[in-house]
Order: structure tokens, then C-alpha cells, then sequence
């Protein structure tokens, strides 16, 4: 198990390096160059015939910092979500496994327990850390020592317990990416607001091409 959740704290940690790298690779190559073209265009287009309007260009809308992170968090929750998809599909095959061979209405004895728990123990180590073979694993070792059914119950009970709040916690990385992606775009609206205000006194005299890029940025 610990194992695993260094794995997946790697996983987390390259992801989130490669999500910036790929973005900002796109950024300087693409997005901010073709964006200074446009708006080097739009205010040529403005000197020469001032009621010329503008057409929003997608360069433009997206070529600030917001906009980037945005992208970077929106692609590194995607990866999250892969790999826990990953994960999942991994449980679910488990699943088809018949790792206690019983016939129908067959009974366990405390005895008997050290034979069933082999198939289990067979397993790769990495599918011995899925759900489903440590509470097997677990029931089998408990009901050996205790001979009690309610013991072994609870001993299961705790097992899934205590996957469910790991997963939850797990996914709350997610929710919270979710939650920061809007509010870094209310800042860029902020942003671009309070830069239109301070080119104001520039639109009073005629020169509107301040303002209205700063509020492309809102």
C-alpha cells in the first residue's frame, strides 16, 4: 500500500511538471505569438479607420496567464482522472477472479483457511494491494485466529471503510482543481478590468485600443 501511494504521488508530482511544460511549449510557440500578430493587426486596422471594430480572435481571449494555468490545471485533473480510471479498471478485473474456488453451499472451517488463502497469496504484489485480495486475505487470516464470524465482519467492514475515505481524500485533489480553474479566471477578469480603468483617461482623448484589449482580458 505504501508502495503504491508513492507511486501515485510521482505520478501526481510528473504530471503536473509535464501538464506546465506542454502548455507553456504551446503557449510561446502558437498562441502568444499568432495573438501579438492579431492585436498588431487590430491596431493598425484602428489607426487607419477609426470605426473599424475588431473581431474577437480565440488568440487573443486565451493568451494570458489565467488562461494558462487554467489549461494546465484542466489538463493535469484530466491525467488524474486517467489514472484512476487505470485503477478502477484494475479493481474491476480482479473482480473476475475466482480467488476462494467454493462450491455453493460449501463451509469454511478455521482450518481450512490456510489452503483458500494460497490462490490469493499467488498473486503479483501489485494485485495483492487491490481491494479485493486484502479483504479476502484479512477475512481468512482473521476468522484462522478468532473463529468468530462478527470478527471477521468488522475486520472487513473497517478494510472498505477505510479504502472509501483513502479514495475520497484521493479525489478531493480533484475537487479542488475543479474549484481553483474559475476562480483563477474571476482574477483575470479582475485583472483586465482594473487595467481598462487606468487606460481610461487614454479613451476620454479618442485612443480607445488600451481599453478594449485590457477588456479582451476580462
Amino acid at each position: 500500500m505504501n508502495k503504491q501511494i508513492s507511486f501515485e504521488f510521482i505520478f501526481q508530482l510528473f504530471s503536473l511538471i509535464i501538464a506546465i511544460i506542454l502548455v507553456h511549449a504551446i503557449y510561446v510557440s502558437i498562441i502568444r505569438p499568432n495573438a501579438t500578430a492579431v492585436l498588431e493587426d487590430q491596431a493598425i486596422q484602428i489607426n487607419a479607420n477609426p470605426d473599424y471594430v475588431p473581431e474577437r480572435s480565440a488568440y487573443v481571449v486565451i493568451r494570458d496567464f489565467e488562461q494558462e494555468a487554467c489549461f494546465v490545471l484542466a489538463l493535469w485533473a484530466i491525467s488524474l482522472m486517467g489514472y484512476k480510471a487505470l485503477q478502477t479498471t484494475q479493481e474491476r478485473r480482479i473482480l473476475q477472479l475466482d480467488l476462494v474456488p467454493l462450491n455453493q453451499g460449501t463451509s469454511i472451517l478455521p482450518e481450512d483457511t490456510r489452503e483458500y488463502s494460497r490462490p490469493i497469496q499467488a498473486l503479483s504484489e501489485d494485485q495483492q494491494g487491490l481491494l479485493l485480495p486484502r479483504a479476502l486475505l484479512t477475512a481468512l487470516h482473521r476468522f484462522r485466529s478468532t473463529r468468530n464470524i462478527q470478527d471477521v465482519s468488522n475486520a472487513v467492514r473497517a478494510i472498505c471503510e477505510s479504502e472509501s475515505e483513502r479514495l475520497d481524500s484521493e479525489l478531493s485533489m480533484i475537487r479542488y482543481i475543479a474549484w481553483a480553474i474559475p476562480s483563477i479566471g474571476f482574477l483575470g477578469t479582475v485583472r483586465g478590468i482594473g487595467q481598462a480603468l487606468g487606460q481610461a483617461h487614454k479613451a476620454v482623448q479618442g485612443d480607445i485600443a488600451g481599453v478594449t484589449q485590457a477588456l479582451g482580458v476580462a
